[in-house]
């Protein structure tokens, strides 16, 4: 699971805030000094305009662009090979319902240029995908580094208060992976789409004649398996929401507590000598313990949820396997539907319902996703109005 991923995430500005759970951390809290922004409070809007803008006013963005573009050309010339494999199973299992044996042989040879011809897309968008994974990372460090160390503003973002604690988690390791799940999420995204748009015709195509018999009544319901689809995919994907929205929070405050721990070991670290002569080794031992625990805590609440998530999803992933079988069945059983038709009806189904649950196998890395983009953007917007103070 992608909430799962990169435990040692930055901290920020969380480090106040109350922990996943409803429990607050102990003492009392510091008042807010000019240019301190509280984490999260910046809505989900003003975090991706927030980020829009640092890639925008990056020197790469002519690159971006251009490689955004290439991935984006791949994605359509693999959605069109997708739709060829697609015609292709009526043929090819009608041949084997005859037992035609040259016709077979026929098949065997298109679906190899068909195969050849994705495999070679797919390795070309492969590339680019990590080219794009590189340069994201490297655009958006420079944004950050650009705008914290613009004259005075280091210093006053240290001042500021919680906001400022250990910048460099942010501009290192909350950087690298917001880049990562922003390029994954984004490129699948996109994907997902396209795939939707290209095969919810053929599979409207597809079940638009298909009758169903009842009782001596026969009846059709056009584009009957592209209702199927919307309604399977939308329920599951409302279920997975309302079981992974949870994470966002969990996971903000994992990193936060991920970064207190890393803090208090470079401070015993630093004054390892001081340390050693007040011979205070068994208390900073239970220091480091105590915020050991509190990773550990919010470990098993990521854990807990993440469980919960998995139950439904691999469920889900299981029906899904016949599902498009079963949908289609009752024209296929009442003869209206040859083999390879069948065939070709359910890799359409599939090809629209993996599109449309995108949101479902993803459910996990937009929660982490969502923690981390709220974490960046939340320095970001720090150290602009630290600028405009």
């Amino acid at each position: 699971m992608a909430d799962e991923m990169a435990v040692d995430r930055p901290v920020g500005a969380g480090l106040g805030a109350n922990k996943a759970g409803g429990e607050a951390q102990s003492g009392p809290r510091k008042p807010r000094e000019p240019g301190c922004i509280a984490f999260g409070e910046a809505s989900f809007y003003q975090q991706l305009t927030m980020m829009r803008r640092a890639f925008m006013g990056s020197p790469l963005r002519r690159l971006l662009l251009l490689v955004t573009l290439g991935i984006f050309a791949l994605i359509v010339a693999t959605a069109f090979g997708q739709v060829l494999l697609n015609r292709w199973n009526r043929p090819f299992y009608d041949a084997i319902e005859r037992k035609n044996v040259p016709d077979f042989l026929d098949q065997l040879v298109i679906f190899a240029y068909i195969a050849g011809g994705l495999l070679l897309l797919n390795i070309a968008q492969g590339w680019l995908n990590r080219y794009l994974h590189i340069k994201l990372r490297e655009g958006l460090v420079r944004d950050l580094l650009d705008q914290w160390l613009k004259p005075g503003r280091a210093l006053r973002l240290k001042q500021s208060g919680e906001i400022g604690v250990n910048p460099d988690q942010r501009l290192h390791e909350d950087a690298w992976h917001l880049a990562d799940l922003s390029a994954d999420l984004g490129i699948g995204f996109v994907q997902a789409s396209v795939l939707l748009a290209s095969f919810i015709g053929v599979l409207w195509a597809i079940s638009e004649g298909f009758v169903f018999h009842y009782d001596g009544r026969s009846f059709s319901i056009p584009g009957y398996m592209v209702w199927a689809a919307l309604a399977y995919a939308g329920v599951a994907s409302g279920i997975s929401w309302l079981l992974g929205r949870p994470l966002i929070r969990l996971n903000a405050d994992r990193y936060a507590r991920e970064a207190d721990m890393r803090a208090a070991l470079v401070r015993a670290s630093d004054g390892i000598g001081d340390i050693t002569a007040q011979k205070s080794e068994a208390d900073e031992k239970g220091r480091l313990l105590t915020d050991l625990q509190a990773v550990i805590l919010a470990a098993r609440r990521i854990m807990s949820a993440a469980v919960r998530l998995q139950w439904f999803t691999a469920g889900y992933g299981w029906v899904t396997v016949v599902a498009p079988i079963v949908i289609a069945s009752p024209v296929y059983f009442a003869g209206d539907l040859t083999f390879g038709g069948l065939m070709m009806a359910a890799a359409a189904f599939t090809q629209v319902h993996s599109s449309l649950r995108w949101f479902v196998d993803n459910i996990g890395a937009i929660a982490d996703w969502r923690a981390t983009l709220m974490r960046v953007a939340s320095f970001r917007l720090a150290l602009i109005r630290i600028g405009e103070g």
